[in-house]
């Protein structure tokens, strides 16, 4: 027998430590086991290290294009070696943060690999050490990795993740990146800010699959105009390393076409996959989707009762602010109460320049769920911020049904990540455009393009011909 704990929680990303806080709030005597650094892939390897580096970049983009700047403008470097010093002092100070939130919450915190024996006894395994422990419930919280693309492993060198690619010392000439999804598109934007020729290639149509067609167009036709190389309809078949250098060849399919790429890195960013193949014994009971995903019901419980699982293990979007919602859920129901998730209203954010944010349903899957649609649109052209900044590349896109309830939208501009909460709010309460028309809007900012967006599908916008 072991020590005995209310809540069990596997793996400390921003699913798991979020959950156990929550879980400590309600009075559970919570443990959190981590066997790497607390703060996951997200705070470590993923989402704080890459928007301090596209933030860096792009102020020294920025300071190079600026044409009312003069002097030696010209031989303005970027200290890459000051910048990943900072950067690392960040992630540190984040990770004290969350050791001082959860030594304050009294969560103990136990570094090691857990392995789930039933749906109440853990074992842990550190330093050499087997600690067993009791719990009335548990919550997996593991995360994910990157995805294998068969053919082309990653070796740390020539053959890298997005890991890797943050701890890079030197900045390399040419960059292969597989995959123009959130991943691969930051990082390219990163890369050839600093120099690099960077070349991206997609097997699908569009970049980023699955959201809106009219924006992601867009946006590629902006990220190419800032020197980006994109290629859709790739299809990889071979690869090569030789002389320090990785060889990619294949098809394009929509030409048919052999192509040959090659490069110093290579960058994969094609997708991610579940880290659920160590779940222990209790594993052995769940029930899997074909990719490996955990299944789970609407309160976040697998086939197990009493076993939560959360965050990129169950797929639907692998976004940080999905799993640390999903953990105040979980937390909340392994501690009695009956609480169930929505994803309805699920924001994501791709931090490129300008960048895409998004909410709820687009205009091709409303349209083929046979809904009545209204549109909304308006261009950054006509917004009087977005003109002063010198930003008035992108527009604002809203869904609205036939009952003028807003059922989506789609943003792309300068802080596209902070304008999407407002219509995030919009979709999850199930307001109406004039909800959003009739609110004021401070001028001049970029917020007046969503106000105006509201209008427009109403044929009532101000600043633009309806």
């Amino acid at each position: 027998m072991g020590i005995k704990y209310d809540i069990a929680i596997i793996g400390a990303g921003p699913g798991g430590y979020v959950a156990a806080i929550r879980g400590a709030q309600l009075g559970k005597k919570v443990v959190l086991i981590e066997r790497d650094e607390l703060g996951g892939t997200c705070m470590n390897w993923g989402c704080i290290p890459t928007k301090y580096l596209l933030h860096q970049t792009k102020i020294y983009k920025e300071l190079k294009d600026n044409k009312n700047i003069e002097g030696q403008v010209k031989v303005l470097k970027c200290n890459w070696k000051k910048v990943q010093e900072e950067k690392s002092r960040i992630i540190d100070r984040f990770v004290k943060g969350i050791e001082f939130l959860l030594r304050k919450n009294k969560i103990e915190v136990i570094k090691g690999t857990a392995s789930v024996k039933n749906n109440h006894q853990v074992a842990v395994y550190a330093e050499g050490n087997e600690i067993f422990l009791e719990a009335d419930k548990i919550i997996f919280a593991t995360g994910s990795r990157p995805a294998d693309v068969p053919f082309l492993m990653p070796n740390g060198r020539e053959i890298i993740t997005s890991r890797e690619a943050l701890e890079l010392e030197n900045i390399p000439q040419r960059m292969l990146i597989v995959g123009a999804g959130a991943i691969g598109l930051e990082m390219g934007t990163i890369f050839q800010r600093l120099g690099s020729k960077v070349s991206i290639l997609e097997i699908m149509p569009t970049i980023l699959p699955g959201y809106d067609k009219e924006i992601v167009t867009r946006l590629e036709r902006y990220l190419k105009g800032q020197g980006l190389k994109i290629y859709t309809q790739m299809k990889i078949e071979k690869s090569l390393n030789r002389g320090g250098k990785v060889f990619l060849k294949g098809t394009c399919l929509r030409n048919k076409i052999p192509f040959e790429f090659e490069a110093e890195k290579v960058l994969l960013a094609a997708g991610r996959r579940p880290n659920s193949e160590d779940l222990g014994e209790v594993g052995s009971r769940f029930s899997f989707d074909k990719n490996g995903f955990v299944k789970v019901n609407s309160q976040l419980e697998t086939g197990v009762p009493g076993v939560y699982a959360i965050g990129d293990i169950i797929g639907n979007n692998l976004l940080a602010h999905k799993a640390s919602h999903e953990g105040i859920i979980a937390a909340e129901n392994a501690s009695g109460l009956k609480k169930e998730i929505r994803y309805d209203a699920l924001p994501m954010a791709v931090f490129t320049e300008p960048e895409f944010a998004s909410v709820g349903m687009t205009e091709q899957g409303a349209l083929e769920k046979g809904i009545n649609l209204q549109v909304g649109k308006f261009s950054l052209q006509a917004n009087s911020r977005a003109l002063t900044i010198g930003k008035t590349e992108g527009m604002v896109k809203i869904i609205a049904d036939e009952k003028d309830r807003i059922i989506g939208a789609h943003i792309l501009a300068p802080n596209a990540s902070e304008l999407i909460a407002e219509m995030t709010l919009v979709v999850d309460k199930a307001m109406s455009l004039r909800d959003v028309s009739s609110s004021i809007h401070i001028h001049p900012t970029l917020s007046e393009a969503v106000m105006e967006a509201a209008m427009n599908a109403k044929n009532k916008a101000i600043h633009v011909l309806n």
